[in-house]
């Protein structure tokens, strides 16, 4: 469980996220088993978030440079 957060990308997370989840719903793991993938879970489930609120802030920010009428949030417009 070495890899946390940028190591991993947000599809390699949920993928794996996905997998625990089955693994849980599926059962059939020892008490051990089952609280390690749900440590595992909730680790992916942070990395995914990190993933997420940095994809909302780039498209916060490009809307707000759209409002301001600039297409890049360059003052400027690109014009130099």
């Amino acid at each position: 469980m070495a890899e946390t957060d940028t190591s991993l990308g947000y599809e390699q997370a949920r993928d794996e996220l996905v997998e625990v989840v089955r693994r849980l719903e599926a059962g059939g793991t020892s008490l051990e088993e089952s609280l390690a993938l749900w440590e595992r879970g909730e680790e992916l489930a942070q990395v995914c978030r990190h993933w997420l609120e940095g994809a909302r802030a780039r498209l916060d920010s490009a809307l707000a440079a759209r409002e301001a009428g600039t297409p890049d949030g360059d003052p400027e417009g690109g014009r130099k």
